[in-house]
């Protein structure tokens, strides 16, 4: 169980604004699939964008995975994969597509792997 007193207060908050932001998503998911997601409020909006951000950061480039991902396994600390959560949820990364949060160690590769897809042409629309 996640305590703070045993992770930390701000590791513990952190962590639980990860959980609610997933929860409201999954609630939102049956209105997105029946309404659309033009039919949320600007804040459900903002919500579902930021749950589709943090579930690729999700996917860390495991070493044991790199056979199957093609991608070199990372090591990333508690501490940056806290602060990483930390700015998708408070917003400072809304500006950057869902698809630069797949298979990134450190959140400022989020950034750089952006700018490579806006490059290459390959950004969802």
């Amino acid at each position: 169980m996640l305590e703070p007193r045993i992770v930390g207060e701000e590791d513990y908050e952190t962590a639980q604004r990860v959980k609610q932001t997933s929860q409201r998503y999954k609630e939102l998911q049956d209105i997105i699939a029946i309404l659309g997601l033009d039919e949320l409020s600007e804040e459900d909006r903002l919500t579902v964008a930021r749950a589709r951000k943090m579930e690729p950061f999700l996917s860390q480039p495991f070493f044991v995975a790199e056979v199957f991902t093609g991608s070199p396994g990372k090591y990333v600390g508690l501490a940056e994969r806290i602060r990483g959560f930390q700015l998708i949820l408070s917003g400072e990364l809304d500006s950057l597509p869902e698809q630069a949060f797949y298979l990134v160690g450190k959140i400022d590769e989020a950034t750089a792997k952006a700018i490579n897809l806006e490059e290459e042409g390959k950004l969802k629309k």
